[in-house]
């Protein structure tokens, strides 16, 4: 597959972004600060919950596999609907799916409405694939960068506001209320996006020009994949789950795995044969595409090995942890986030300016030092805040460069199923980063005086810090292959 060289793609440098495009991304980006938010302020509730619903840690682990399972499935799947019946269609029928999630949280009384909802809720995940798409077709070429940016600010938006408001609603008015404070925001954003989002499907050679799906189109879902996909991704998550929570016999978990990879054999037989395939691998194998997509999964795994490492070092008694309680924990986390809010839509800016390519060098190299940072100097909390906010940095300009590189090498035709296949890896890497960190601080754990419970040692976070460092070391010469492939002409344009 070559790069796109219509003239409707090839905007110069100095092209203005119109007006109706920066308020469809001021719209979208809500979106982004919403999930964000929602995730982030349940996170420290996950103790309450053990302790209202009776249900041992491992089991509260699910709380968070049961909604990247959900993501991971729907992703691809609602790229190729949004490609079939329109984006803001499907875009409209998936927030209502999540607002349905969201409205029914706070009223859950067990472990298993929880994880019903959280199922529904994952299904929202696959909202974004779908907004980058729309940003993709209303900004001009040269600017995507810009609008990328600022919705992954957005995200960082979101867990701050999270952070800080978490700890103070869960303990003033308990973990329901995290839900309930999101139902407005939720139906609000439901309105807005029905009223002021306007998506010009003329392109697409699945609508008509009434705006409706051609009937040649219809029923081409690949449900054979769907499934094949859905029982693939979730057996690998579930092996994940039970190597790091240690509750199942080496038998079962190799039949889990087992299981992963004949369907994902089987899912990619499938592919090849579909006459509409939920993944194009001629779009996933392509040169560029393909290591963009991997550093965007070492970012995810990298941001939630952050999420599940640092609350457990900051809580963690003296000399293990620093022994302190939840806010000064998100304290610690803050800065991480306050990068990213601020780094993202300059990430944008500078990548808009040099190509995608030099930031994304640049960015590997920033956050594989953040990581080195973190596994040399994590003694204070001052440290910990420091690195992560160096990290971040890092992460920042890599996650937008890589994801400018899909949006720009893929065709308009499939940019729906590849944004999908995006977002899917990194939720695939998202769900790889907690595992390999609970997995060390399981097998490495020491039993304090005074304390009945046994805790993660010293040589676990360094284990944890040390192995991200060599994964974003993998980035580094990612990017470095993306440098020596990418045409030399095509350097500033991607």
């Amino acid at each position: 597959m070559v790069m796109p060289k219509d003239t409707n793609d090839i905007q110069s440098p100095s092209d203005k972004i119109p007006r109706s495009a920066w308020k469809t991304l001021a719209i979208l980006s809500l979106i982004a600060t919403m999930a964000m938010y929602a995730e982030t302020m349940l996170v420290p509730a996950i103790p309450d919950l053990i302790k209202d619903f009776s249900i041992s840690y491992s089991t509260s682990s699910w709380i968070l596999t049961t909604y990247l399972i959900a993501g991971a499935i729907m992703t691809p799947i609602s790229g190729k609907l949004s490609d079939i019946y329109g984006k803001k269609k499907v875009l409209l029928i998936i927030m209502i799916i999540y607002a349905a999630g969201v409205s029914a949280g706070g009223f859950t009384t067990n472990i298993y409405s929880m994880l019903l909802v959280r199922f529904v809720q994952g299904i929202g995940m696959s909202m974004f694939p779908i907004a980058f798409g729309i940003i993709r077709e209303q900004f001009p070429r040269s600017k995507i960068a810009i609008g990328q940016g600022i919705i992954t600010s957005m995200f960082a938006a979101g867990a701050v506001i999270g952070l800080v408001a978490g700890g103070h609603l869960i303990q003033n008015y308990g973990w329901q209320s995290t839900f309930f404070s999101i139902i407005p925001i939720v139906l609000a954003l439901l309105v807005i996006i029905k009223k002021f989002i306007h998506v010009d499907e003329s392109q697409n050679p699945n609508i008509t020009s009434e705006g409706k799906t051609n009937e040649k189109f219809r029923n081409k879902i690949d449900i054979p994949g769907a499934i094949t996909l859905a029982i693939s991704i979730t057996s690998f998550l579930l092996t994940l789950t039970f190597v790091e929570n240690g509750t199942s016999s080496s038998y079962f978990i190799i039949g889990l795995l087992g299981i992963a990879i004949i369907s994902l054999i089987l899912f990619v037989m499938i592919e090849r044969k579909a006459k509409s395939p939920l993944v194009d691998f001629k779009v996933l194998l392509h040169k560029s595409i393909f290591p963009a997509n991997i550093m965007v999964m070492i970012v995810g795994l990298s941001m939630f090995m952050v999420f599940q490492t640092i609350p457990v070092l900051v809580r963690s008694p003296i000399p293990l942890g620093f022994g302190e309680d939840p806010l000064t924990t998100a304290n610690v986390q803050l800065p991480f986030a306050l990068v990213l809010l601020i780094f993202g839509p300059t990430s944008g800016f500078i990548i808009s300016k040099l190509g995608s390519i030099k930031p994304i060098i640049a960015g590997s190299i920033i956050g594989a030092a953040g990581f080195l940072s973190l596994f040399l100097f994590h003694s204070t909390e001052s440290l910990v805040a420091a690195n992560l906010a160096i990290l971040s940095a890092g992460l920042s300009l890599t996650n937008v460069g890589a994801m400018n590189i899909v949006m720009l090498a893929t065709p308009k035709q499939s940019i729906g199923v590849s944004l999908g296949m995006s977002t899917l890896i990194r939720i695939i890497g998202a769900s790889i980063g907690p595992a390999i960190a609970g997995m060390y601080m399981q097998t490495h754990q020491v039993m304090l005086k005074g304390f009945t419970a046994r805790f993660p040692s010293v040589d676990s976070y360094n284990l944890i810090f040390l192995t991200a460092t060599i994964i974003s070391v993998v980035s580094i010469i990612l990017a470095v292959i993306l440098w020596k492939t990418v045409p030399k002409h095509h350097v500033h344009a991607i």
